[in-house]
């Protein structure tokens, strides 16, 4: 087969077809791929049918696959590094309706997120991707300089308040460790690219400010960057399979299904490096 790439908007995102996720990648396939999402950020391989090993195995090849490091979710019997996003009538999924980028609270957050649809309800449960370099780019002057070297506190702990709503498939007993601190700007480690590095779910503060006085500017930038413009927005079908990077990129799960909607998904994050300005 002979593997296509188009764009989905002139921000973000790209659809791959002539690929089949489960046979597995030749080395120019993957150089392809790999190549792709560093320049279109978000990848959608529309009609897959990934079984675990081979998700597990498709991330690996762009990085070891790594569980939960707060064990937020419950990972699959088998694969420890996979995890099961569910929603079903006796158990409602813990809720992802917020801009952020995967466990920015890590001290070294994942590289890549892959997830593949099982079970979607047809025509709910979007997920939308903005583009961070372009954030970063499109700022004032002003505020450039303002947040050039500005280093900002990542906390894990709005995981631990989410997961202890009512009614919710995440772990209500983990453990939080202390904040992280990594640079509002960060430099992204294979493009070289610099990149805003922020979002309000669990960046906490910036700089020498307090949560308080952090919180405005945070979600300035984040409305910055979350322009339609800037945005490629998914809907979802069984099969599909999304990657993208987290180092350059936010996302924002719809919650418009409930409880009686089933919905299933498999996900899979490659590691990462420490953040470095």
């Amino acid at each position: 087969m002979t593997i296509t790439i188009a764009p989905l908007t002139p921000a973000i995102g790209a659809k791959i077809t002539g690929v089949d996720l489960a046979r597995g990648l030749d080395d120019e396939t993957f150089a392809r791929i790999h190549e792709a999402v560093l320049n279109q950020l978000v990848l959608y391989f529309p009609d897959q049918d990934v079984p675990p090993a081979a998700q597990v195995a498709f991330t690996e090849r762009f990085g070891p696959v790594e569980p939960h490091p707060l064990k937020a979710r419950d990972g699959h019997p088998d694969y420890a590094g996979l995890l099961v996003l569910e929603n079903a009538p006796e158990t409602r999924a813990a809720r992802n309706d917020f801009w952020h980028s995967d466990i920015s609270c890590a001290p070294a957050p994942p590289s890549f997120s892959v997830l593949h649809a099982l079970i979607v309800p047809e025509g709910r449960g979007d997920t939308m991707f903005c583009n961070m370099y372009r954030a970063w780019d499109a700022l004032p002057d002003d505020l450039r300089m303002r947040l050039d070297g500005m280093s900002a506190e990542h906390s894990g702990e709005a995981i631990r308040r989410r997961n202890n709503a009512a009614d919710t498939d995440g772990a209500k007993d983990i453990e939080v460790p202390p904040p992280e601190t990594h640079p509002v700007v960060r430099r992204h480690p294979e493009t070289g690219r610099r990149v805003l590095y922020t979002n309000c779910f669990f960046t906490t503060r910036l700089g020498d400010m307090t949560e308080q006085e952090s919180a405005p500017l945070l979600a300035d930038l984040e409305k910055r960057a979350t322009t339609p413009g800037n945005v490629y927005r998914h809907r979802w079908r069984p099969g599909d399979v999304l990657i993208w990077d987290n180092r350059c990129t936010m996302h924002y799960a719809d919650y418009d299904y409930d409880e009686n909607e089933l919905r299933r998904m498999h996900r899979t994050t490659a590691a990462g490096d420490r953040p470095m300005a």
